[in-house]
């Protein structure tokens, strides 16, 4: 097995920041040599400091330095695998990067004329339609900035839309194999979510789901494939039912990459659903941003979709339209994040039709591929077949004293990015790995043979595992602690 730690850099960044003292400088302001009036009253001269106590002094070489080794302390996709499950992170190609980049897009303002920006309004409307055409939808919104926005953007829409028939209703169903922050997206639209237990397959129970659906559900909130990685079989049927009781759909399209270009949602029953273009459409994922939501909705939903909305007029030219009285108004500052629709719109055309239907293809058949060969050393708790991600346990490794977050550690010192891990909740111990279709069999292989390694560790010397990672430049941290009481903030060493 080929152990890919990159090796230490020998530099303590810790050490260079609080050593490095004296008269160095990285930029030197000159002289003000004008007189500026009322300068004093903009900024009192005795609030103006000589210096700064206690923070270090560098040069420019020590500054780019430190910067380019702190980055090395990441893992990205660039690297290698990134096996994040129900995240979706695929390699992004470099012509998004450069199609982003070009000037008339990246230096576009929003408040710009809209006769000068026509072709800024044309790719994303052009955009709408291709997410239109994939999913099956009737409308889109491009303003969400992130999933978990689109996803309080849907519940948003489905309560107009219920206003409008009469009755928000008040409870809303989600599947305990859905996405996490499903939840969260009902309560902050006034809801009470209601907990839907899987069967024996990993979705959805038909007869609990007749047993809650009563006058007082708004929706359905699911996801599908589940974060199992389970395709929800009867899906027409819980279309069927939810419908028939006045109730509307939500699905959660953070696993879309599973069938895109395959199977629609739209005729699936689907109502409304966001995209998330920062994981199925390949743009830049993670580190807090950018990101983007977009929602498409079906006839029903059309009305309330948030301002404004792009119209083409008779003469072709393209406008936005903000007389929607029904709408729900605006989501987000101008229109969305421009420059991820770009990137998005890039890969969708890049593939094409029969590109974007291979994207799904193959996603699964990695997926697959990893759980035949995984599936003997790590235990399995739903038999269903497995479409873009494979969730095992670690109920083989347990009895020797190794869990979950053990072999996520063990897993950093082998130079692999651990997968999901204790997620789903439904399975305990959860490692929920998704490959993604970017990735190629030898990469595939090297990391079923780190993680058999892993297995063999556990049986053979699992004291190993107690202070796993030690080969990084960071040991094993207290989690609890970091997430309780984080040091967000340079603070200089204390002297010894």
């Amino acid at each position: 097995m080929t152990n890919r730690v990159r090796r230490h850099i020998s530099i303590d960044e810790k050490l260079l920041f609080d050593q490095a003292t004296g008269n160095r400088s990285s930029f030197e302001l000159a002289p003000l040599d004008v007189d500026y009036p009322g300068a004093d009253r903009l900024l009192p001269r005795e609030l103006v400091r000589e210096d700064v106590p206690h923070f270090p002094e560098l040069n420019e070489v020590e500054v780019n330095r430190h910067f380019t080794r702190l980055s090395t302390y990441n893992y990205f996709i660039d690297l290698g695998l990134y096996p994040l499950g129900s995240c979706t992170m695929k390699y992004n190609p470099k012509i998004n990067e450069k199609m982003a980049r070009i000037p008339s897009f990246a230096e576009a303002h929003p408040l710009q004329l809209h006769e000068n920006t026509q072709g800024c309004l044309r790719l994303m409307k052009h955009l709408e339609e291709m997410l239109l055409a994939v999913t099956g939808m009737a409308g889109a919104t491009l303003q969400p900035l992130a999933g978990a926005h689109g996803e309080m953007t849907g519940m948003m829409l489905i309560r107009a839309a219920l206003e409008a028939r009469g009755n928000p209703r008040r409870t809303v169903l989600i599947p305990d194999s859905a996405h996490g922050t499903n939840p969260a997206s009902a309560v902050l639209c006034g809801y009470d979510a209601i907990t839907l237990k899987s069967n024996s397959k990993g979705c959805i129970d038909l007869a609990e789901l007749r047993e809650k659906l009563d006058e007082n559900v708004a929706c359905l909130m699911l996801t599908n494939p589940n974060t199992l990685g389970v395709f929800e079989e009867n899906i027409l049927e819980i279309s069927r039912l939810v419908h028939e009781n006045g109730s509307l759909i939500y699905m959660d399209g953070a696993n879309f990459n599973a069938f895109m270009g395959i199977a629609r949602p739209g005729e699936m029953g689907i109502d409304v659903m966001h995209l998330n273009l920062h994981k199925t459409f390949s743009t830049p994922h993670g580190g807090g941003g950018p990101g983007a939501g977009p929602v498409v909705v079906g006839e029903e939903l059309l009305p309330f979709l948030p301002v404004p909305v792009i119209y083409e007029k008779a003469d072709g030219e393209l406008t936005l339209d903000y007389d929607r009285p029904a709408s729900i108004g605006k989501v987000a500052g101008f229109y969305g994040n421009f420059g991820v629709l770009v990137r998005a719109l890039t890969y969708m055309m890049r593939l094409g039709r029969d590109g974007i239907k291979a994207v799904a293809e193959h996603a699964v058949l990695n997926a697959n591929y990893l759980r035949h060969h995984l599936q003997d050393v790590y235990h399995l708790e739903y038999g269903q077949p497995t479409m873009h991600e494979v969730v095992f346990d670690d109920r083989y490794q347990e009895e020797f004293g190794v869990s979950t977050m053990d072999i996520a550690k063990r897993l950093l010192e082998y130079g692999f990015h651990p997968p999901t891990v204790y997620f789903p909740l439904i399975v305990h111990g959860a490692m929920m790995i998704e490959p993604t279709e970017t990735e190629t069999k030898e990469e595939l292989d090297a990391f079923i043979e780190t993680m058999k390694q892993i297995a063999a560790e556990a049986r053979a010397n699992p004291a190993v595992f107690r202070q796993a990672p030690q080969a990084l430049r960071t040991a094993r941290l207290d989690e609890t602690g970091a997430a309780r009481t984080p040091i967000l903030t340079w603070q200089q060493a204390r002297e010894s």
